[in-house]
């Protein structure tokens, strides 16, 4: 013969005991080294630090370096294009005082 319970277990004593039995969330806190947030008494992903030491190098990622390379050469362009209208600028003024002086 198999183990029977005795009793049937009512659904809310049934409840009562998994009342407890939960996920909780994780704790979280900021990263005293960079600012991100990271799991409690875990290496930080983003910049390898533990508590105040370096514990893990973290290899920055090609795509990454193309993004920065991309952006600093879209940053050249723009100053490259703010420079030529200033000197065009420039010549406009110069070119309206020339002309105010000759019509005097």
């Amino acid at each position: 013969m198999a183990i029977v319970p005795q009793r049937r277990i009512s659904k809310t004593r049934k409840r009562k005991r998994r009342s407890h039995f939960k996920l909780d969330m994780p704790s979280m806190m900021v990263c005293p080294n960079c600012g991100e947030m990271k799991l409690a008494h875990i290496v930080c992903k983003k910049c390898g630090f533990y508590d105040g030491k370096l514990v893990k190098e973290i290899k920055v990622k090609e795509e990454a370096e193309a993004e920065v390379a991309e952006t600093k050469t879209q940053e050249k362009k723009t100053k490259k294009k703010d420079k030529a209208t200033e000197e065009k600028k420039a010549e406009k003024k110069t070119a309206k005082k020339k002309e105010s002086k000759k019509e005097e």
